[in-house]
């Protein structure tokens, strides 16, 4: 049985690709860029808000334009980021069951820490011990930074914590930082790339989520 658990947020937790999608395309049509389609979004994403947009607008776009963009995302998705997004089925019982078996649950996410706060404290005030996100100074995931940082916090011992993820950063992630990786196949990025990134333990709900973290 592990004692903490960190997981990933989008794709992992929540559902959020709805948000990012149309949040994606205000922050491209205030600049008459072309827009995406959900399924070009969920491939952007995954490194954080800049990536996303440096993916989505023309290539070859100058950094003066990448950054109004992505200041124009960050303003629309910040009054907007809970629109569409939900917890995927069982997310909810599963850190309660997780909480009440007396592991420490904790969110490490490449989203902006504005967004995190605002949809940790809708979804899973009570669920988790703590919720980061991505923050000046802090290098985003596959860096083990952040996952250290919230070990420290909580006094962890790699040896009884386990990050969760859906994508292949995740992967990396958890190798970088000394942990076992547990891969959820529901997220934005599906089994063959879990696979093809070396995931070796693959659950497919949240109750077998559940039951591989308390084994």
């Amino acid at each position: 049985m592990y004692q903490t658990a960190i997981f990933d947020l989008d794709g992992t937790l929540l559902d959020t690709i709805g948000d990012l999608a149309e949040a994606t395309n205000h922050a491209l049509a205030a600049f008459d860029l072309p827009l995406r389609t959900l399924e070009q979004t969920r491939a952007s994403v995954g490194d954080g808000i800049r990536k996303l947009i440096e993916r989505s607008v023309p290539e070859g776009s100058p950094v003066e334009l990448v950054d109004q963009v992505t200041d124009e995302f960050k303003a629309f998705y910040a009054d907007n980021c809970a629109n569409l997004t939900k917890p995927y089925d069982g997310i909810l019982e599963m850190l309660a069951n997780l909480r009440g078996a007396g592991v420490r649950c904790a969110i490490s996410s490449n989203k902006g820490d504005f967004a995190v706060q605002t949809l940790a404290h809708q979804y899973f005030e009570g669920l988790v011990d703590l919720a980061v996100g991505e923050r000046a100074g802090v290098p985003r995931k596959p860096s083990p930074e952040s996952i250290h940082a919230i070990m420290d916090e909580l006094g962890a011992d790699p040896a009884t914590t386990v990050y969760v993820g859906d994508s292949d950063v995740d992967i990396k992630t958890a190798a970088n930082s000394g942990l076992a990786c547990i891969s959820v196949s529901w997220g934005f990025r599906g089994v063959d790339v879990l696979l093809e990134s070396g995931a070796t333990t693959i659950v497919d709900d949240a109750a077998s989520l559940e039951r591989a973290i308390l084994a």
